[in-house]
């Protein structure tokens, strides 16, 4: 997991995450033209991002698809971020429902 929060941690492999959020499949071309880099430099983040499996290819004849691959992304979620908000979240709906009881 620690590739994953390496990967997360620049901001140019985050915005090349979203924009295969918005749209999956994008070749090298697509991305670079998103960014004012070298196709040298987007490349290396694409490197660190399918090493961290943040990003998974397919060859379709000559060019490289990119895709992305939440799978980490959601585990991260339910490692870190889920349990630490969900005593809160219950403490909220306890609230709720003590305040919407009838008195």
């Amino acid at each position: 997991m620690g590739g994953v929060f390496k990967a997360l941690a620049d901001p140019t492999r985050r915005f090349l995450l979203d924009l295969l959020f918005t749209r999956d499949g994008r070749t090298l071309t697509e991305l670079e033209s998103e960014l004012e880099m070298t196709r040298f430099g987007v490349m290396k983040h694409l490197k660190v991002l399918e090493e961290a499996n943040l990003v998974a290819t397919q060859r379709s004849g000559r060019e490289k698809l990119h895709f992305l691959n939440p799978v980490p992304i959601r585990q991260i979620h339910d490692r870190w971020i889920d349990k630490y908000t969900q005593s809160r979240v219950s403490a909220l709906l306890d609230l709720k429902n003590s305040l919407e009881r009838p008195s």
